[in-house]
């Protein structure tokens, strides 16, 4: 005997309201890259033209998760039964990549000029710096509210503050330099910058990759959730739980559960599949369940049967 499950709580992941957010922070930022890039150039300054790399990255991290939470709240068709909720993980890779290779390339600029550093324009640097700060500050109070219910928005408020931070710390540079006449403090506060950076963006290329190959999300303890499900009432036995993330806000589960005194009924399965929201986080959970008889084994009850 076996019945299947399945219970779904739908997430707007970007909600309206935050379009506009969107829309003006990817603008903003585009316009600070211009003009970082445009002054980097002119004040010879390679802290701003690290900066603007990572501006510009910001730019396509706001269009991509834009892009993917757009993406993210297409129906399932036949082809795509889950829908295009993926989209916001892989948008999430692609994001990390480009930011390392991006800084990568910023680090072996910075240590050539070690070697042989320049003069900047010290003021035009920190007034571009500064107005820098001014526009992620402003773009990160944007998504401040909803920060703590979606984790795109509270992804974009973090990073659209670090980079507030990082334009401080290259106006810092431009007035060490300005106070000291020592040319080094460019490409040395470069790359400081784009150790800050990397530092943040391997964690979030972790987290991609884990989520890109249907890894646990580092936020659910899979023995808890198995333990929580073994301990429901006539469970007899738990096996071929899969619990992976179908983007980068919502978890889902499936599972078997063995129990010998027949279905439960409705309201057992839909107020554990609530609960498993409750508790852990998961939205969308599917179970089977079964009576365990001997003459009929389930071929996936081995924790090594995929």
């Amino acid at each position: 005997m076996s019945h299947g499950h399945h219970d779904r709580h739908h997430h707007d992941h970007a909600p309206q309201t935050y379009n506009r957010a969107f829309a003006i922070s990817a603008a903003l930022n585009l316009g600070i890259v211009i003009l970082q890039v445009v002054y980097g150039i002119l004040g010879n300054s390679l802290a701003l033209l690290a900066d603007a790399g990572h501006n510009l990255t910001d730019v396509f991290s706001l269009l991509l998760a834009w892009g993917a939470s757009q993406l993210g709240q297409r129906p399932p068709t036949q082809r795509y039964t889950y829908g295009l909720r993926r989209s916001s993980i892989l948008a999430a890779l692609v994001n990390a990549v480009l930011l390392l290779l991006m800084m990568g390339a910023i680090a072996w600029e910075a240590i050539h000029r070690l070697g042989n550093p320049s003069p900047i324009a010290e003021v035009p640097v920190m007034i571009v710096a500064l107005l820098a700060i001014a526009v992620n500050g402003g773009s990160a109070l944007l998504f401040h509210s909803g920060r703590s219910q979606d984790l795109n928005l509270r992804g974009a408020f973090l990073h659209l503050l670090t980079d507030a931070f990082v334009s401080l710390g290259v106006v810092l540079s431009a007035i060490a330099s300005l106070l000291t006449g020592w040319r080094w403090f460019d490409p040395v506060m470069s790359l400081v910058i784009v150790v800050i950076i990397v530092v943040g963006t391997w964690e979030l290329l972790q987290d991609s990759l884990n989520l890109a190959l249907d890894g646990v999300p580092e936020s659910i303890e899979p023995l808890a959730v198995r333990t929580y499900l073994q301990e429901q009432p006539g469970v007899q036995e738990v096996h071929d739980l899969h619990i992976w993330a179908m983007s980068t806000t919502e978890t889902a589960l499936t599972a078997h559960l063995v129990m010998p005194d027949g279905h439960p009924g409705d309201r057992f399965l839909t107020e554990l599949c609530h609960s498993l929201q409750d508790k852990f986080g998961i939205e969308h959970t599917t179970l089977q369940i079964e009576i365990g008889h001997p003459n009929y084994p389930c071929n996936l009850a081995s924790d090594a049967q995929v």
